[in-house]
């Protein structure tokens, strides 16, 4: 009987695995993770805004985003600290896959966005049931560094735009938008140049004075004050808009036969991508907070929260390595911070909202910038070239193939030559 007992808390656990941490919640754990989660919703504001810009999505979708996505990742993962939700690589891969298909930020292209997501929750959901948790264990670091350092160039090239206030055409290859750039530089907007290097100056003297200070949502108000004082009858500078003051609603994609063979090869691409980033981020802050990773569980978990985030107007989400590092640091006890960050963030949007209205976007082209700054990690990729001439090499082939190739297909060729290489250790060397 004990053990019938056993096995049934054992397959009760994989199903909900959220009913093996809830009774560790208490009144001490819960104020723990409201704190956290309150400063995850500050931070993932100005972050969600600008996510779903690079995606080519009203800014409200990512703030969607970033309520339904962590909720369902938090209840049927695995790590206790890993927060979900929009992220920077995800979206300029979708906005790279559907902008072909759509213009971006129109009626059809949001409802592409979440028939994407819907499908690609449904390929994440598959692997983890067919137990393949494991496969991330053979794909090396160097593809994710090659390929965040090689997404950051484009997410720079492709709010310049916003930071020179220069209209160019959606759709241009890296090269092109480079082309188009230089041959326009005549046509500076100086006022909205103006608004975001003072945004993004801002937020790097902020992060330097006091790096637990929301320096991204102090810097975004910096910007808009300086957008007040600036553009007083020079130049026009483009706004934001206001936001809803409004929650998801359910919405179930309006999924096609023709639609779901067109998505899908994209759609494994960011499955794929979402997991390696989850997974990995997940391991990192366990190795810190000594907590057994289930591989196979948090693919699960990434998979039920897209199909539920398509659902509910959301756009693909993964695993966020900084609001991660941060829900861990600020003391998170249970997954009931990640609730605790929805709550906080819905609730904000519901009484704060209407004030984008006055956010320029200029400021916010300030703030990607930041973003894309973020994502080079310098240090670790001159470390790659110094250890490992393989690894550096997987690096490099994945950025260049970022840069100038489908970046679904940087992805797979990234996998691939890393694939190669971990076989050649294994059964050559």
């Amino acid at each position: 009987m004990p053990e019938k007992s056993s096995s049934k808390k054992a397959l009760l656990g994989k199903l909900f695995p959220f009913l093996l941490w809830f009774p560790l919640v208490n009144k001490s754990s819960i104020k723990d993770d409201a704190m956290a989660g309150l400063t995850n919703a500050v931070i993932v504001l100005p972050q969600g805004v600008a996510f779903a810009m690079i995606a080519g999505l009203p800014p409200i979708y990512g703030l969607y985003t970033a309520i339904v996505i962590p909720i369902f990742a938090a209840l049927f993962g695995s790590s206790f600290h890993l927060i979900s939700g929009p992220t920077t690589a995800i979206s300029i891969v979708l906005f790279s896959s559907l902008s072909e298909f759509a213009e971006p930020g129109t009626a059809s292209f949001i409802e592409l966005a979440f028939i994407m997501t819907f499908i690609a929750g449904l390929i994440q959901l598959l692997m983890g049931i067919a137990r393949l948790g494991s496969l991330v264990n053979y794909v090396s670091h160097s593809v994710i560094l090659g390929f965040t350092s090689g997404a950051a160039i484009l997410i720079a090239s492709s709010q310049l735009k916003h930071v020179l206030g220069i209209n160019f055409p959606n759709g241009l290859s890296f090269y092109r938008t480079w082309e188009f750039i230089l041959s326009h530089l005549a046509d500076t907007n100086i006022s909205e140049l103006s608004i975001a290097l003072i945004t993004f100056l801002s937020a790097l003297l902020i992060k330097k004075i006091n790096s637990k200070l929301p320096h991204m949502l102090l810097a975004m108000i910096v910007g808009s004050l300086a957008a007040y004082f600036i553009s007083s009858g020079i130049e026009e500078v483009e706004l934001v808009g206001s936001l809803a003051s409004k929650l998801p609603s359910f919405h179930f994609p309006e999924l096609s036969y023709s639609k779901v063979i067109a998505l899908s090869p994209s759609a494994f691409a960011i499955a794929l991508l979402g997991l390696i980033e989850a997974v990995a981020i997940a391991r990192a802050i366990a190795l810190v907070s000594k907590q057994k990773i289930d591989g196979n569980q948090e693919f699960i978990g990434q998979g039920i929260s897209n199909i539920m985030g398509g659902m509910f107007m959301c756009y693909v989400g993964s695993g966020s390595f900084t609001r991660s590092g941060i829900n861990y640091q600020s003391g998170a006890k249970t997954p009931m911070s990640a609730l605790f960050a929805a709550i906080s963030l819905a609730l904000i949007l519901l009484f704060i909202a209407p004030l984008a209205a006055h956010l320029p976007i200029a400021a916010m082209g300030g703030i990607i910038m930041i973003v894309a700054y973020n994502l080079i990690d310098i240090p670790k990729i001159i470390e790659t070239a110094k250890t490992s001439k393989e690894e550096f090499s997987v690096l490099l082939v994945t950025f260049m193939a970022t840069l100038f190739l489908h970046l679904e297909y940087a992805i797979y060729i990234g996998v691939a030559f890393s694939l190669i290489f971990y076989l050649k250790r294994k059964f050559i060397n």
